[in-house]
Parts: structure tokens; sequence; C-alpha cells
């Protein structure tokens, strides 16, 4: 919605990648685990961490672990049939610590991987989890336009910078949302009403037939995310992924235009307009920060500077 009032957005390019989701359910398994001693796996049955972090071995920090993990993956020595996930091991910290220390892990194996961690490794594998980036607010939450504010994970608040730290969420959340409740308590006598809303009219559409687009290419979308603008990030994977988001673009376009619209035909063209904005934003820093990894561009520029998309970057 702010994209498409043009409303600038910053740092859209820094998503925080949780590195122990459940393989297939998206359902995240606490650093906890690792904390009170739990291991990741390869295929080969190996720790792999102590390859990539000989001191800090699991406990390393989460983005780095996600690549690594993301490493042992694309280099053939994941799990599973597809060799798409690694192992978490619990199992040698005993029952008694598990369903001590850890009780909502194991209720999360047996309700969502059919595994009882007392006994055997869980599939995990790294699972998108919270974007620093957002709608330019000021400290009141307001953006460009009058009357519309924006908080939380959706709003730019400059608190995570180039990668967050857990607890940040909250001083967002409750910080911005009082200022945000304040702001429009003391100020909403000023704002115009708003105005009436001409009626939808989809007097010109017809029932769709092939609704089948709309998962296929809900499905496209995700996997060229994942593969192009992931964890591990290229110039050539990024332009590829453009493209394709581009197309998408236009089929949904096209879509929207002749059927009668659905929830998910919403949400999904809502979803192509924020990878596209991922995608821009991401091909703008030639460097690796926090959580933009870059494999042309290893390291870290000397001139920090923010990625801003105004209307005429979001286009271009």
């Amino acid at each position: 919605m702010a994209a498409r009032a043009g409303i600038p957005l910053e740092d859209m390019e820094f998503w925080q990648f949780h590195p122990t989701g459940v393989a297939g359910a998206g359902v995240l398994l606490t650093e906890g685990c690792r904390g009170e001693g739990a291991i990741l796996l390869n295929s080969e049955g190996e720790r792999f961490m102590e390859r990539y972090a000989p001191t800090l071995k699991d406990l390393a920090p989460r983005d780095f672990i996600s690549r690594c993990m993301d490493q042992e993956i694309k280099e053939g020595r994941g799990c599973g049939p597809n060799k798409d996930y690694v192992l978490l091991k619990l199992d040698h910290l005993g029952a008694e610590t598990i369903h001590k220390r850890l009780p909502s892990v194991y209720e999360i194996g047996v309700n969502f991987a059919n595994v009882d961690i007392t006994r055997d490794p869980i599939p995990v594998v790294p699972a998108a989890h919270y974007t620093c980036g957002g709608v330019i607010i000021d400290r009141a939450g307001r953006t460009d336009v009058p009357g519309l504010y924006a908080l939380g994970e959706t709003g730019f608040t400059g608190l995570h910078g180039a990668n967050r730290m857990a607890s940040n969420s909250l001083l967002e959340c409750f910080v911005y949302g009082r200022a945000v409740a304040q702001h429009i308590g003391e100020h909403l006598h000023d704002l115009p009403n708003p105005r009436d809303a001409a009626p939808w009219d989809d007097s010109q559409v017809t029932d769709s037939d092939e609704d089948v687009v709309i998962s296929h290419n809900w499905d496209e979308l995700r996997r060229f995310m994942w593969d192009y603008v992931g964890i591990v990030r290229t110039e050539k994977r990024l332009e590829r992924a453009l493209h394709r988001a581009e197309l998408l673009k236009s089929e949904i376009a096209e879509y929207y235009s002749n059927y009668h619209i659905s929830n998910d035909l919403l949400e999904l063209r809502n979803l192509v307009v924020i990878a596209e904005l991922i995608i821009r934003s991401a091909m703008q820093r030639k460097e690796s920060r926090g959580l933009h990894f870059m494999r042309d561009f290893p390291g870290v520029n000397e001139e920090t500077r923010d990625t801003i998309l105004t209307p005429d970057t979001m286009n271009n």
C-alpha cells in the first residue's frame, strides 16, 4: 500500500533469517535449543559448525549459522530425499532436560515433524523471520501521507540497523506504538475527513476458471526469491529474480484486471510488489553488511549509507 502510494521505503534488503525452522512447516525452534547444547548435523553426520566457527560452533550468530546451513545444503550435504535440510540433534541432552527446559520444542517436534526429539534429530532449515527495513516514518510513526501511520515491522525506525537484536522488536513495538497512539489522540481533530471511496465496480470482469495460475505463480515467487534473493546473493541472481518478478507482476496485473478478485489473488499481488522492492534494494547495495550478504562484494564499504526507494527508483 505504501509503495503504491509513492511513500519512500528504506533498507528493504535487510531480512533476518532464523536458522532453525522446522523443515516443511515453517515453525521456528527457539535458539535456546543450541543454548542448551543442541548441535547441527549434515548428511554425513558431521557437526559442521565446528568447521565454520571452531570457537563458537553452534552458538555463532544466527545470520552466520543460516549462511553455513545454506552452504551445506547447496554443496550437496543436506539431508532427506531432496537434500534440502540439515538436522538439529538434541537427544544427547537427555529426556529429563528436554522436558524440563525445552517442553515447547518437544511439542513442536511431535506436532509438526512427527519426531520425538528425545530420541531422534529434527529436520531444520533457515526461515525468513524479520525485516529490518520498511516504510520511512518519523518518531511519531507518521509517513509522508497525512493521516497514514506505520509501526512495528512495517515501519522503518532505524532501531535495527543492518541486523536485528531480538529484544529490539519489543522496543520498536511498545515505544512506537505508544508514540503513534499519543500523536493520533492529540492531532486527530486536525486531519480532514477521508473521502468516500468509489463503489467497487466488477461489472466488466468474470469468474476465473484458471485459479491454478494463482497457486502456480505463488509457488514460483516463493521459489525464485529463496533461490536468488535468499541468504546468499549475487548480482546475477538478483538480475534473474528481478526479471521473473517483473514477468509475474505483469501476469498478475492482467489477471487482476479481468477476473473477480479473491483473498489469494490480493495477497499474491502484494507479495510480488514486496519481492520487487527487496530485489531493487539489494541490487543497490554493493557490499556485504549485516543481513545482506553479496558473494560478489564480500567486504564492507567504509562509507555507510541507507538504501532508499522512492517512486522513481521503485520502477527503474
